[in-house]
């Protein structure tokens, strides 16, 4: 090991007063900083000491800013969505509109009427004002709000199904996003988990023959993310319901995405929505804040109030109860929905309600811009996807702008991703493409000199 090159190798301290490092230890503090150059200088000693060499001191410079870059990016920041994916999980789900922001922000700001009566001056409780809402916009009984929707269901089956079994169609035995598994949540809620049917074909004869005097919850898990074609059938909700209603345990109803007005009005398919589950007979009823409904993260429960109250006084809801934030977001997209205006102020559904010929407008004049620029460009027609593992394989016709690089797609979608705001795009034939009906239309201007910025 030649210890002449291990000695050229620059101490922390040096680096942390380098030019180019100074606005990262400004930005996102000196310890973290430090952290990052010692590791970057342990990796270098390690190639030293294979290779004999040392770097000079401004390509060690420019690997910790890189090492810092790269750090940057995993900082929650902002990001235009150009990917025509609506609800984009790995991109936060639902968008909220500026209402429902100004509402976090004045709650956040200082304190709040949290679990505070203000008229009657003594404790309150969390969400009673948010439950009200969600029974009158659906008129289901009663309503619980917990953090998630994955939290909802173990909630509710530790209740009901904690050392007793849980039936469900093989068929809805359903993987969601990120690896999670509908089977392995029953499990660790310690429901007995008790497989109906096949995988294809399941009727009400299958429950039936299935339930026994240690049946805890009939289980019902609207598939979301993927598509169940051919040679298929499952029992009605009104089949179950009445089962569930002879045998004196509850019908629960996972719908997952949220919805709660007719998608169809968009040119999709009919997506169930929780009036569908309250109409069919379903005593409770489980789906996510932050997909079709357009709010935030939550779980939403809702159903007879026979069945949903008990889950307030278990001690798992402390748990899984939901924060300020949560709540005064949920309370305003309720709010929306209620006062007939959810169309016009909730992202989501402006984007779905998006037409092609507005967005080939916007998209064309875009696109005039980039041409300035000799940068190649048209605008071609696409498709796109609602997300969220809603109405998977159904997409909304759109308009894309495409872009043809000098370099590869790949490298110019990286290109673009490190840019300030990260642009997120998809590539289809070997073009760059942004769809604009996940764009907001105020970002217009921005999304063009990114393209300029990160292109040129």
């Amino acid at each position: 090991m030649d210890q002449n090159e291990l000695r050229k190798i620059p101490g922390v301290d040096r680096l942390l007063g380098a030019r180019d490092i100074a606005g990262y230890v400004a930005e996102i503090s000196q310890p973290i900083v430090a952290e990052v150059i010692r590791a970057k200088l342990e990796e270098l000693r390690n190639e030293v000491a294979k290779t004999g060499k040392c770097p000079d001191y401004e390509e060690i410079v420019g690997r910790v800013c890189g090492a810092l870059s790269d750090l940057m990016n995993l900082f929650m920041r902002e990001a235009i969505n150009a990917t025509g994916v609506i609800i984009h999980t790995n991109l936060g789900r639902a968008p909220l509109g500026r209402e429902v922001v100004e509402k976090i922000s004045r709650v956040a700001g200082g304190y709040s009427n949290l679990e505070y009566n203000i008229a009657k001056g003594e404790r309150g409780f969390r969400g009673d004002l948010q439950e009200t809402l969600l029974t009158v916009l659906t008129g289901a009984e009663e309503a619980v709000i917990v953090n998630n929707c994955a939290g909802a269901l173990f909630l509710v089956l530790t209740q009901y199904a904690k050392g007793r079994e849980a039936i469900i169609s093989r068929g809805e035995l359903v993987q969601i996003g990120g690896g999670f598994r509908v089977p392995e949540i029953m499990e660790e809620s310690g429901a007995l988990l008790r497989e109906v049917g096949s995988t294809n074909q399941t009727t009400i004869d299958d429950f039936r023959d299935a339930a026994n005097k240690n049946t805890g919850l009939l289980l019902k898990v609207h598939h979301s993310n993927f598509l169940l074609q051919g040679f298929v059938a499952s029992p009605t909700d009104k089949e179950i319901a009445e089962l569930a209603a002879e045998r004196g345990v509850p019908f629960v109803y996972d719908v997952g995405s949220g919805a709660i007005y007719d998608t169809e009005k968009f040119g999709l398919e009919h997506e169930p929505t929780a009036q569908d589950a309250i109409r069919g007979g379903a005593d409770i009823i489980c789906f996510s804040g932050d997909k079709l409904l357009g709010g935030p993260q939550a779980g939403i429960i809702i159903g007879k109030k026979k069945w949903v109250a008990p889950l307030k006084k278990h001690p798992l809801f402390r748990a899984l109860r939901p924060d300020k934030l949560c709540l005064a977001a949920l309370e305003q997209t309720l709010i929306h929905y209620l006062k007939g205006e959810a169309n016009e102020k909730i992202p989501i559904l402006k984007m779905m309600a998006a037409k092609p010929d507005e967005l080939e407008k916007r998209a064309g004049l875009i696109a005039a811009k980039l041409k300035k620029k000799s940068i190649a460009v048209s605008v071609t027609s696409g498709e796109s996807a609602v997300g969220g593992g809603s109405l998977p394989g159904r997409t909304l016709p759109t308009r894309l702008l495409s872009v043809r690089t000098k370099v590869s797609p790949d490298k110019a979608a990286a290109k673009l991703r490190r840019g300030n705001p990260p642009v997120i795009s998809r590539i289809v034939e070997d073009a760059v493409c942004f769809d604009l009906r996940t764009v907001p239309e105020e970002r217009d201007a921005e999304l063009a000199g990114a393209i300029i910025a990160a292109l040129l």
